[in-house]
């Protein structure tokens, strides 16, 4: 009696396959991390840099395309209800917003990493009316790599940052001689 050898030789390739497939998965993956990575060592988007275009859906349905709102100076300041420091600036910066928003100034409130009902509380406590949204999924904070809050950008009208404000502003001043500077435009 004979032995044969059962296994043929297109069986045997597929193991072959199938360990190129999981290397190349595994390849892929590691790639997405190694980005993933860099872009985490990068820091926060800086000033002269474009601002990430993103869309914000407030607590009231009402969307926000940034892209849209080329022309204008924008404010977007990251915040969350259980934020300390943020309580500190968020009266400055809903006065601010209602001295400039007859001049075109966007305020945009873009809620960190919290649950709905407290940011409403937080919104209703402070008097907040400028446009606020949660960032679900924290793809906002994500694209300008913020590193906590309260974070603030200031962006001019052709949509470079003019300000990269970590943690809270010390008056309302402050927010407004910001703001002056981006509707000034950069100076030459």
């Amino acid at each position: 009696m004979t032995s044969t050898d059962s296994t043929s030789p297109a069986t045997r390739s597929r193991p072959a396959w199938g360990a190129a497939l999981v290397w190349m998965g595994l390849l892929g993956l590691l790639a997405l991390v190694g980005f993933g990575l860099i872009r985490t060592q990068q820091g926060p988007v800086g000033v002269g840099s474009a601002m990430p275009d993103f869309t914000l859906t407030t607590f009231d349905g009402d969307v926000y395309d940034t892209a849209q709102e080329r022309g204008r100076v924008l404010v977007v300041n990251f915040w969350a209800s259980w934020c300390k420091p943020c309580e500190q600036e968020a009266a400055a910066l809903e006065e601010a917003h209602r001295r400039l928003s007859p001049e075109g100034v966007l305020f945009l409130g873009v809620n960190y990493v919290d649950t709905e009902p407290e940011a409403l509380a937080y919104l209703d406590r402070f008097d907040i009316t400028y446009p606020n949204g949660p960032d679900l999924g924290t793809r906002i904070s994500q694209a300008f790599r913020i590193r906590g809050v309260p974070e603030t950008y200031i962006v001019g009208p052709d949509g470079v940052l003019t300000l990269v404000k970590i943690g809270p502003f010390e008056s309302l001043d402050e927010i407004l001689n910001a703001v002056r500077a981006a509707q000034a435009g950069p100076s030459s």
